[in-house]
């Protein structure tokens, strides 16, 4: 009897194994949805089809933010600044709440120059005014400082040094030649010229810094850009038809944080130093506002140093340890997000 031509022939196992591990062609919709929900539960066989949807499971895939903050994190000293420009931070957000006492509250005159005990953890200063709550809100001036001016050093440095960076040529020569002329004058001076002129107070002290420290910033955009202009996406975004602009703001600027990041961490504890030795000298903040260099010229007068070292020691090591925090989470902030740095 002539065999039906509706009968199939048995398969080879050979055959079929080849066929259920083949990946060379795509599986229907139908078979992909089951093969994802394919889970391996406890005292159940692993099948063929869960073993090819643990071969099918894709990676994650990790972001340039991720690697660096598991880098940053991986350094010591990065960590240990982090955690200190955290607590200062903290400190001079609520200085309200955590400060016992105003900063210009007088304790009790009659205990002036106090030293620390556990009732004054840092002693009482030549007013009678507790020290501790004084560091606490010089904290707060110290970081409104610090972050105001660097923001009107970002306002007014990246688009400069953007653009001489981008357009080159004679733009590029007039901006830098104004850069230079302001680089060649020391910071100090200026600053000092302008709070001179506008006259003492927290908020000229932050604008005078941030209009005198931009150069550095608008310096090193410009050498960013000046290397970046000539990458390969800028020239297809320019064959695109992308204007100028746009081209700074999508494609290039992107791909300048990095330095800029840097750079502006290492600008905070720069605009505090320069704040502590304008108040030093008597022409940053006023009293009875509290500040760290204020702080430090009262305590260094003569006479107090030998007698009455905790005036001196408190607002010192709160200068010191701020700059130090912010140096070291640069310095991490610099080795984290390095493209060339070493990916694990």
């Amino acid at each position: 009897m002539a065999q039906s031509p509706t009968h199939r022939q048995p398969l080879d196992p050979l055959s079929l194994g080849l066929r259920e591990t083949d990946s060379a062609l795509p599986a229907p919709a139908w078979e992909t949805e089951e093969l994802a929900d394919a889970v391996d539960t406890p005292g159940q066989r692993r099948t063929g089809s869960s073993v090819l949807a643990g071969e099918l499971t894709v990676r994650k895939q990790r972001s340039l933010w991720g690697d660096a903050w598991r880098r940053l994190v991986r350094n010591r000293l990065a960590v240990i600044g982090l955690f200190i420009v955290v607590t200062f931070s903290v400190i001079a957000i609520f200085a309200s709440v955590i400060a016992p006492y105003g900063q210009s509250e007088v304790v009790d005159f009659r205990l002036a120059r106090q030293s620390p005990s556990w009732t004054w953890p840092m002693g009482l200063d030549a007013n009678g005014r507790d020290i501790f709550s004084r560091m606490v809100y010089g904290a707060q001036v110290s970081l409104v400082v610090g972050v105001l001016s660097q923001a009107i050093v970002l306002a007014i440095g990246i688009p400069i040094g953007a653009v001489a960076g981008y357009f080159g040529g004679s733009t590029d020569n007039v901006l830098m030649r104004l850069v230079d002329v302001i680089y060649a004058i020391p910071q100090l001076l200026m600053v000092l010229l302008f709070v001179n002129w506008w006259g003492p107070g927290l908020f000229n002290i932050f604008l005078a810094i941030g209009l005198v420290g931009w150069v550095t910033e608008a310096r090193l955009v410009r050498g960013q850009f000046l290397s970046l202009r000539e990458q390969e996406y800028v020239s297809a975004a320019r064959v695109a038809g992308a204007g100028g602009g746009y081209i700074i703001r999508k494609h290039m600027l992107p791909n300048s944080l990095t330095p800029i990041i840097v750079a502006l961490t290492f600008g905070i504890p720069t605009a505090i130093f320069t704040e502590a030795a304008l108040s030093f000298v008597g022409v940053g903040i006023r009293p009875p506002q509290a500040s760290w260099g204020q702080m430090v010229a009262d305590g260094s007068k003569p006479g107090y140093i030998e007698t009455d070292p905790h005036m001196l020691l408190f607002p010192v090591l709160a200068i010191g340890l701020t700059m130090l925090g912010f140096s070291f989470l640069g310095d991490g902030l610099r080795d984290a997000l390095d493209p060339k740095g070493n990916r694990d």
